[in-house]
């Protein structure tokens, strides 16, 4: 299956203190090394987020962009994304992935195994499900139903629920986890195994 990706990577992290989501370490590496992990499989890949993260990958299928203005939400930031990925021969689908998400690279194999079953079904996208949440942002969606949702809305603070909300989705179980994300410093420290009050938080520039 032929697919780009677009990785949101803008958030403020007012729950980590204001830290640099993408340069929180988990693992040993940091949060944004192992969500591009997650996208070598893809033609292209668009990361919306700071300027800086130019600088942090040298992979030349990889484009940083940003959602106008900056904070938009990830709405607002898949919206940047696919602009940035626009062109004639692009691929049918697209990959969607929060920075957060240090299990990524687990991920993505089963969403394009079920996304390539379920293509005569008619499916718009399909996303992981874990503990009765539905992690939109951990999918792999057609691009055609992605722009026809987003059409004239504006998607500034726009809530995911609402930019998914007439897509006929497919929802896979995630029963390990490869979909927890990193909101506060007691996830990084049980996504690294450390019980919490371990140590000091991890952080790189």
């Amino acid at each position: 299956m032929r697919y780009d990706a677009v990785v949101l990577a803008g958030g403020r992290a007012s729950r980590l203190d204001g830290a640099a989501k993408p340069g929180v370490v988990v693992r040993g590496r940091p949060l944004f090394d192992h969500v591009l992990a997650a996208t070598t499989a893809a033609e292209r890949t668009a990361v919306v987020g700071p300027e800086a993260l130019r600088h942090a990958t040298d992979r030349t299928d990889v484009v940083v962009t940003r959602e106008d203005p900056p904070f938009g939400g990830p709405v607002a930031g898949l919206a940047a994304g696919l602009a940035a990925l626009d062109r004639p021969d692009a691929p049918a689908w697209v990959l969607v992935l929060a920075v957060d998400v240090p299990g990524a690279p687990d991920a993505v194999g089963p969403l394009v195994a079920a996304a390539s079953a379920s293509a005569a079904a008619d499916v718009d996208g399909v996303h992981l499900h874990r503990g009765g949440r539905a992690q939109w942002l951990t999918g792999l969606y057609r691009r055609a139903a992605l722009t026809r949702t987003l059409a004239g809305t504006d998607p500034h603070g726009a809530p995911v629920r609402r930019l998914v909300a007439d897509l006929r989705l497919l929802a896979l179980p995630d029963e390990t986890g490869v979909s927890d994300d990193v909101d506060t410093w007691d996830d990084v420290r049980r996504l690294s195994g450390r019980p919490a009050g371990s140590g000091s938080e991890e952080e790189t520039p």
